[in-house]
């Protein structure tokens, strides 16, 4: 079978729990090229991904834009027309892969919204949020999100950015699976992590017209609602009744109350942000201090 005109980047830290399943799923008659895009990891992943013959490209992050994902846009040379960014958690299915192959014949996008299979706590989940993303695409239509943010965090990798492309967008329907076989610590302290960015993120774009005007309708929702305390109680209806997490029992009912409770911490976030730069200013001093993870 051909291979696709298609390079898979997939960017990592210490991943050697979920890279082989990972690469294992892509099997080596699918695309033409699979980089590893590492960030020093201290564990066994850069072995595994030599042991698939995998390129390595070594990545450290000065602090500033762009990060991971965009300095690789910007200073690798992609040979391939494609390219899908997959973290190692993510697994592509038998149908995913069928349906891609028809897709990318087809040849009349630049990008393309891909969905998620989600599971949480061993199981796989049948409703709750869905996960999205705008992962492939054809590099020269664009790029990430450029977002201002200097040592916000010590995440060296987009988060919670979209591709900003230019060119009409589909969607994938078959899944991806996102099984990630880490524990449960190391998925909450992440989610922490994400969670103080994204108040930084709000506090930073208030007054940011252009930053705004980029949004996709999703982002606007949901950054409309981030300074209502009400956002933790407007998610877990959603996960729990809308979408349907109440068809996953305790797992569905746990997942509800993992997103109400991560909203709630962005909210706090956004809070303490406010109340500490209301602070500053008064003491004279309009710089906004680094927001630190703890």
């Amino acid at each position: 079978m051909d291979l696709l005109n298609l390079t898979i980047a997939i960017p990592v830290l210490n991943e050697e729990k979920n890279l082989p399943g990972c690469l294992d799923s892509i099997g080596k008659d699918f695309a033409l090229k699979i980089v590893i895009i590492d960030s020093g990891s201290s564990d066994k992943t850069v072995e595994i991904a030599k042991e698939y013959r995998a390129e390595i490209i070594n990545f450290k992050w000065n602090g500033k834009f762009p990060k991971k994902r965009n300095w690789f846009l910007r200073n690798r040379k992609i040979d391939t027309k494609w390219i899908l960014f997959l973290d190692a958690d993510e697994y592509l299915t038998a149908d995913f892969k069928k349906e891609l192959r028809g897709i990318l014949a087809k040849d009349d996008k630049v990008g393309y919204w891909l969905s998620y299979s989600v599971f949480f706590m061993g199981a796989k989940l049948r409703g709750g949020y869905p996960l999205k993303k705008l992962a492939l695409f054809c590099p020269e239509a664009g790029e990430y999100e450029y977002i201002n943010e200097e040592n916000w965090s010590e995440l060296d990798m987009e988060v919670h950015e979209h591709p900003v492309l230019n060119g009409k967008i589909g969607q994938i329907k078959s899944k991806i699976d996102h099984m990630d076989f880490n524990d449960i610590s190391r998925f909450n302290k992440k989610h922490f992590e994400y969670a103080c960015w994204e108040a930084k993120r709000f506090i930073n774009s208030l007054n940011d017209e252009n930053i705004r005007s980029k949004w996709t309708w999703k982002q606007k929702i949901k950054y409309k609602l981030m300074g209502c305390i009400l956002i933790g109680p407007a998610f877990f209806v959603g996960s729990y009744f809308f979408w349907g997490g109440f068809r996953d029992g305790v797992n569905g009912l746990a997942y509800a109350i993992f997103k109400m409770s991560y909203f709630n911490l962005v909210y706090c976030k956004i809070r303490e942000l406010k109340v500490r730069n209301t602070r500053l200013a008064l003491l004279g001093n309009t710089k906004i201090e680094r927001l630190e993870i703890y």
